[in-house]
């Protein structure tokens, strides 16, 4: 590359750019490729625009904002600075190889250029989270509890100095900043105790870390190495063995949130949401933390098993709209445990929310609340990709904390620092915990899969560290069920109908009662079933006292059958049925004998079976054939929300090829010098002519709303003043208004 002279302009210097050199650029900077820049000089007008120096320096980590700060200290935005200034600047801070490998990437986003003289934008002060030489006149010699004590320990008049300087800006005017003033002055001891920094005779400068000590918040990183965020050390065996536990407690807990909702749609605010006693009843009826609660509730409409609109079957009172699952949850909850914990754990990184908001109250002085608007943030899955992105780069089974891991990430995004605070990053490690992505605190083998490989990987791994199903149980004297581990799914649903759940986790605890007997009877289990059932998965003997219980429910069970008239009793004993007619719960229903052993009623079945329960019996449902039927409500079901906000990764324009293509334009531009502008007549000609050639041209091109542009084109057709052509820049066919080209270069130079 030929050396730039002194003042080089940033078009000229990138006119000089080999072609890669460009690709990379708009690669780096994909908002520089939309729309497509006219020319080099437009392109470079662009890059130093305030709005995408800010975009362009997002990404960036705190050596590279350092090494632009130090440039601004130069004063390189106003004049040209060698690259020895810089590195003399930066002695004792960096290496000199970082950096010039950081200049490197600075020049590569065109936020500096030049070779033997360095310069950068005006408007690059944009890009930089605190003000100009913040953080490079702050050499780090007090430590940040130092600092602190020291403001502790001034004066009222000090303080208040200080103060104003936290509140606005951080540049102060004074004659105090001479070496030469009088020493009792606030000003000069401010300096001496480095509170204050001089820039010059007449400025000082509040240090950054002051200003944040001063605010109340946690001081962000100034050495130019990144700190470790390393606190503790497992093995990955140890870790991906708390993962999977965690994973059972939380596939679990979901499918005991969808019953619920199924069994019982929770109403939506107006406002959007759910309300704060509707999630303390559904935490009430699930036994889940409302924290971890909240947290299901969004990963499961992110993932799209829950939904608000209007539930089928309709609940009876109340307005809609209401939360329920949609018919995705009856899928779900058919799949293997790996794969519906991959479901949830990709929802959880694209997740466009924060949960850990939840009870904190918003602008309006108003709680936020689950699954409202409010809690929605675009930036949310960026920030758990940089952290499990910063975790995968540490040692296999290293362990973090909160005030760590908000530190190495406020060094890896200083610009995001505001969001990377302690308290949401812990936020953010709770979560991750939770989902089987962390255990023990350090990123597992199935989480590292997520990050680098996708889904199904994550799937897979997720796969191994469970342990495999079980498909026994072990039976107590007490009546209850110790299952050592995950039940086989089918297993798992004959053992739900005959019992309840009394405690969960990696060993799960059910218990039989004689409701349990009758709920596993009236979904169409016999006694035998039963017997059988308990005798072929118990690992230890069958407790006389179940063989008792089921034989005893059994034998009443079904003695009463209801059926439809609206609905019918039926009874082999004729004074059983009398006793159930009379009885005062029955009565409302108005049973009406038709002969010694059947009764009808104008009362649904459902009501006829509830009553004669509540009436102390053991009634069961037949349908015509005089089968026993199940005829338990199917859960309420809503339809998917199409509408429901998403996480959209933010758009990369152009692929390699139409980068490719755009910079070949970029340079026929600048081959091409500017021509009046041409008759319609001519230019169909021209055009007419390429198109019988198969050849390029070089349109130039004003649209609807008066924006030129130049295009390189290969021309398909001309009719009815439209031309019809492959724009090499967009990559696919284009129309023309023929009125609207003002320009036709068919000689291109090969």
């Amino acid at each position: 590359m030929k050396k730039q002279s002194r003042g080089t302009p940033l078009g000229a210097w990138l006119a000089e750019l080999p072609d890669d050199g460009l690709v990379r650029l708009l690669t780096l900077r994909p908002d520089l490729a939309q729309p497509a820049p006219a020319s080099i000089a437009a392109l470079a007008s662009r890059a130093q625009a305030r709005q995408s120096v800010q975009a362009a320096t997002d990404e960036l980590d705190l050596l590279r904002l350092s090494v632009l700060d130090a440039l601004l200290v130069l004063h390189a935005n106003v004049s040209p600075v060698p690259p020895a200034a810089l590195t003399d600047l930066l002695t004792g801070r960096a290496d000199p190889a970082q950096v010039r490998h950081a200049l490197d990437e600075l020049k590569a986003r065109a936020l500096a250029w030049g070779d033997d003289e360095i310069r950068v934008a005006s408007e690059a002060t944009a890009g930089l989270p605190w003000y100009p030489g913040q953080v490079m006149r702050d050499g780090g010699d007090l430590t940040n509890d130092e600092l602190a004590a020291l403001i502790g320990g001034l004066d009222p008049e000090q303080r208040e100095l200080l103060d104003r300087l936290a509140e606005g800006s951080p540049v102060g005017r004074t004659r105090d900043a001479r070496p030469d003033a009088p020493q009792a002055n606030p000003v000069p001891r401010l300096l001496a105790a480095g509170l204050l920094m001089r820039v010059d005779d007449e400025t000082v400068l509040l240090p950054r870390r002051v200003g944040q000590l001063l605010r109340g918040q946690q001081p962000d990183p100034i050495e130019l190495t990144p700190p470790d965020a390393a606190v503790a050390q497992v093995s990955q065996m140890e870790a991906d063995g708390a993962a999977a536990v965690a994973v059972i407690d939380l596939l679990r807990e979901v499918d005991t949130v969808l019953n619920t909702l199924a069994a019982s749609p929770a109403p939506e605010l107006r406002s959007g949401g759910l309300g704060v006693r509707e999630a303390k009843r559904l935490a009430k009826a699930t036994g889940i933390g409302e924290d971890r609660l909240t947290l299901i509730l969004e990963l499961a409409a992110t993932a799209g098993l829950i939904a608000s609109g209007m539930p089928d079957p309709a609940p009876e009172d109340g307005n809609p709209p209401y939360w329920a699952p949609t018919v995705a949850a009856d899928r779900y909850q058919d799949t293997p445990a790996s794969g519906r914990w991959a479901l949830l754990a990709q929802a959880w990184l694209a997740l466009p929310a924060r949960p850990g908001l939840v009870g904190q109250r918003g602008p309006d002085g108003k709680p936020l609340v689950a699954l409202s608007h409010a809690l929605h943030s675009s930036a949310a899955p960026l920030d758990r990709r940089l952290l499990l992105t910063m975790l995968d780069e540490l040692p296999d089974g290293a362990v973090t904390r909160a005030e760590e891991a908000s530190a190495a990430l406020a060094w890896r995004r200083p610009r995001w620092a505001a969001r990377l605070a302690p308290e949401p990053v812990g936020h953010l490690l709770a979560e991750a915990q939770i989902l089987g992505i962390l255990g023990r605190g350090a990123l597992t083998t199935p989480g590292r899969a997520l990050l680098r490989d996708g889904v199904e990987a994550a799937a897979e791994a997720m796969e191994q560290a469970l342990p495999d199903p079980v498909d026994h149980f072990l039976l107590q004297a007490d009546l209850t069920v110790v299952v050592p581990g995950p039940l086989a799914p089918e297993l798992a649903e004959e053992l739900t109908a005959a019992a309840d759940i009394e405690s969960a986790g990696a060993a799960s605890v059910y218990r039989i009662s004689e409701a349990s007997v009758r709920r596993a009877l009236d979904a169409g289990h016999s006694a035998g079933g039963l017997h059988g059932f308990f005798e072929r998965h118990s690992k230890t003997p069958v407790p006389q006292g179940l063989t008792y219980l089921i034989d005893d429910v059994a034998r009443r069970h079904g003695q009463l059958r209801v059926g439809m008239a609206s609905s019918f009793v039926r009874c082999e004993d004729p004074a059983l049925l009398a006793q159930a007619i009379g009885a005062p719960a029955v009565r409302v229903l108005e049973l009406r004998l038709l002969a010694p052993t059947v009764a009808i009623s104008q009362a649904p079945i459902g009501e006829v079976l509830a009553a004669l329960r509540a009436a102390g019996m053991a009634p069961a449902a037949e349908d015509a054939s005089g089968a026993i039927v199940n005829l338990a409500a199917r859960g309420a079901r809503v339809p998917a929300n199409p509408h429901r906000r998403s996480f959209r990764p933010p758009p990369n324009p152009s692929n390699h090829d139409n980068l490719v293509g755009l910079v070949s334009v970029l340079r026929r531009v600048e081959a091409t010098p500017d021509g009046e502008v041409i008759d319609p007549n001519q230019a169909t000609v021209a055009l007419l002519r390429a198109a019988m050639q198969r050849s390029d041209v070089l349109i130039g091109y004003r649209d609807n709303a008066g924006v030129s542009s130049r295009r390189l084109v290969t021309p398909v057709s001309v009719r009815g003043g439209i031309l019809t052509a492959f724009d090499e820049t967009s990559g696919r066919v284009r129309e023309f208004a023929v009125h609207r080209v003002t320009s036709v270069v068919s000689d291109l130079g090969g």
